[in-house]
């Protein structure tokens, strides 16, 4: 574990916290963040733990669950000759039949940005081609398009949006009969803009613990022992482990920029299928900004996941990426078959970089 002297000493402290909480009774706890996925695996928490505890990775990878129908519409739009803009990790997610990255090697006129105000100031300085901004990313994302769109973008400029919503698949997972946990580990981030309220319809209605957790690995930790308490004491609640972030309100003015450009409908996610009011969709008076309204594109029938991969499963905590008969051998970072192999907060690409095959 990479951790100062001082940090390593109060990790250590954490960690016989929670032996001495567990009592060796068993626990499974499920956090829905790439970043905590890496935090975990990079520093071995799993190793400090005792063996009764399970961390289990859920769906935090925004660009793991972008369905591959949308990829295909990206594609289907670099094909028609437009500009398309997108992050790097979104580069190289496979579609039904290719990627990004793939149509640019044959030619297509796609170009890797950082942000939509980079993809914005494109657009202004060639003002001439027509661009698409390819925009996968959930609740923490989603603000920072909203702010564009209400400025005013560019008129040769659309967004493709994949935007998702956390909090529902949230819900979702409570509902799968083969999938047990005991409490969430809520994302830092996330949690910055919705705030903490939010949760308690997972807490109250659910009985299910929820902390809201920082990326540090001390965070983490602090994180599990307050969820195990929690169980302990069979009083599930909301607790905010990350105060010096997240407040009970969230970002207020995110929130209203959200309500004002987009609206919430049911959405599907790659390897879930389709989650109740998780999607965010353009108002219809922001039909220039909606690439899908404003280009006509035929889509033939998508592919999520192909045959052998096995990211559906990993991607709700089924299983492990070891698990899975391609990781490693035919799926690796460098050529990746599914999607979770692909992004830095995938959970197959984080497993395959700081886990037991590194």
């Amino acid at each position: 574990m990479n951790l100062s002297f001082r940090d390593s000493k109060l990790a250590l402290k954490a960690v016989d916290t929670i032996k001495k909480l567990s009592k060796g009774e068993s626990y499974s706890f499920m956090h829905v963040c790439g970043t905590h996925e890496q935090t975990i695996t990079k520093h071995g928490l799993r190793s400090l733990l005792p063996e009764n505890i399970k961390l289990i990775s859920g769906p935090g990878c925004p660009v793991c669950i972008t369905p591959a129908e949308e990829i295909d519409a990206a594609i289907a739009m670099a094909e028609d000759g437009l500009t398309i803009l997108t992050y790097g990790d979104m580069f190289r997610v496979p579609g039904t039949e290719k990627s990004l990255a793939q149509m640019r090697a044959s030619g297509s006129d796609v170009k890797i940005v950082l942000s939509i105000g980079e993809a914005v100031k494109l657009a202004r300085v060639e003002d001439k081609k027509k661009f698409v901004f390819f925009s996968p990313g959930l609740d923490t994302t989603a603000p920072t398009i909203a702010a564009e769109v209400l400025r005013g973008l560019p008129e040769n400029i659309s967004i493709l949006n994949s935007l998702r919503l956390t909090l529902p698949v949230m819900q979702l997972l409570m509902g799968m009969g083969d999938l047990h946990f005991q409490g969430f580990i809520a994302p830092g981030h996330v949690s910055a803009i919705i705030g903490t309220d939010v949760y308690n319809l997972i807490a109250e209605t659910h009985s299910m613990p929820v902390v809201i957790s920082g990326f540090e690995p001390l965070d983490v930790l602090i994180t599990i022992a307050l969820l195990i308490r929690q169980v302990n004491e069979g009083k599930p609640k909301v607790e905010n482990e990350y105060s010096r972030v997240v407040n009970s309100k969230g970002n207020i003015k995110a929130m209203e920029a959200l309500e004002r450009v987009f609206k919430v409908r049911s959405g599907r996610w790659r390897g879930i299928g389709r989650v109740p009011f998780s999607k965010l969709e353009f108002r219809d008076e922001y039909f220039n900004a909606d690439a899908m309204k404003r280009y006509s594109v035929k889509l033939k029938k998508s592919v999520d996941i192909p045959p052998g991969c096995s990211c559906h499963l990993v991607i709700i905590g089924k299983i492990e990426p070891e698990k899975c008969i391609m990781f490693g051998n035919q799926c690796t970072p460098e050529k990746p078959f599914g999607p979770c192999m692909v992004s830095s907060e995938g959970t197959c690409n984080i497993y395959y970089r700081y886990g037991s095959h590194a």
